[in-house]
């Protein structure tokens, strides 16, 4: 079967990869749909991100959906025909911190698509994959592929929202309206968010952050002071998730975030942030980071299955992964593109 190949910054390439042999207790997928993320384009613009690197050729790819093609021994939750989307996530659930019940900071993790380890591991923008059974969910009849491939961002939201605790009636400020940053409006008004505002320098993002349920966005490009007036008595948001990345978009926000704010943060530039130290001291803000995600994947698929959450409106276009040089251009256009998909039929 064919497989999306990274090599080098640019030089990504359709070639045949060989499918593993279905071993007990996995199933084989026909993969249907994956989704491009951020992390897929670092690896395609620049060879990786801050020290992960390319060292080897890698497919790429850990947002995907497709059907079971068969099952192996032991296996009776699923059966061939059955659409799932895949959880990328394979801790190995021994080490200590999956002990504690937190997976996403396995010693031993196997994430699809990464070139953290090394030799690499290997992705899944391929037309055929094996998986073990646990990473299979099951997708609704009326949900479509492209949206099942984006249960795996929508996992990385949730597990900010719970790294934010409670978000009853709180405000609400989202800095970065990229995929994740959309996608953590979504999560934060399912949790009870009062009001959210959301900030980005494209006016292209900022359409679709008031379509999935933001009340306000401020253009900070043609606005640079389009937050001042939430400044007033030290501040006025409770929680802020940046999910730009961006070190000016996190300073900026100190002034608007209340005493004991909570910052999550989302995104990632690759490199490393200057960060005001005296004014998180001053302000007694907590500052918490935000690592994939291990049972959020369940709890996304099942929001997507029950229509308590809508991501189509963030899905921008679907290509055939034999023409992915157009896919990756368009998802790197922020001008146009939120999620762009791959077709593996």
């Amino acid at each position: 079967m064919e497989a999306l190949v990274i090599h080098a910054p640019g030089d990504l390439r359709v070639e045949e990869f060989p499918t593993d042999e279905l071993g007990p207790g996995q199933l084989r997928v026909r993969v249907r749909c994956g989704g491009i993320c951020g992390s897929d384009l670092h690896y395609y613009q620049h060879g990786g991100f801050g020290t992960v690197r390319i060292q080897q050729p890698m497919v790429l790819g850990h947002e995907v959906a497709g059907v079971i093609e068969a099952v192996g021994e032991g296996v009776t939750a699923y059966a061939p025909g059955e659409r799932i989307a895949v959880s990328p996530s394979r801790p190995c659930g021994l080490c200590r911190f999956c002990q504690e019940g937190l997976q996403n900071h396995c010693l031993d993790m196997r994430y699809y698509g990464s070139a953290m380890r090394n030799p690499h591991v290997q992705g899944a923008f391929r037309q055929q994959i094996v998986v073990d059974a646990y990473q299979a969910h099951r997708l609704a009849d009326h949900l479509t592929d492209q949206e099942g491939a984006m249960a795996e961002p929508l996992s990385v939201a949730l597990h900010g929202i719970n790294r934010a605790g409670p978000l009853l009636g709180k405000k609400v400020l989202v800095t970065g309206c990229g995929p994740i940053g959309a996608l953590a409006i979504i999560a934060a008004r399912r949790a009870g968010a009062g009001h959210i505002v959301a900030t980005d320098m494209g006016a292209h993002p900022l359409s679709k952050a008031l379509k999935v349920g933001a009340d306000e966005v401020v253009n900070i490009a043609e606005e640079p002071d389009g937050l001042a007036r939430f400044a007033v008595d030290k501040g006025q948001f409770d929680v802020l998730f940046e999910a730009s990345g961006n070190e000016r978009a996190l300073r900026g926000a100190f002034e608007v975030l209340r005493p004991r704010g909570i910052i999550v943060q989302l995104g990632l530039s690759g490199g490393e942030m200057t960060l005001p130290i005296n004014a998180i001291v001053a302000k007694e803000f907590d500052l918490r980071g935000v690592f994939r995600f291990h049972q959020e994947f369940a709890t996304a698929v099942e929001l997507l299955n029950k229509r308590l959450v809508d991501v189509k409106p963030l899905i921008s276009a679907t290509v055939s992964y034999r023409d992915s040089a157009r896919a990756f251009a368009l998802a790197a256009d922020r001008s146009q593109a939120m999620k762009v998909l791959l077709s593996f039929d």
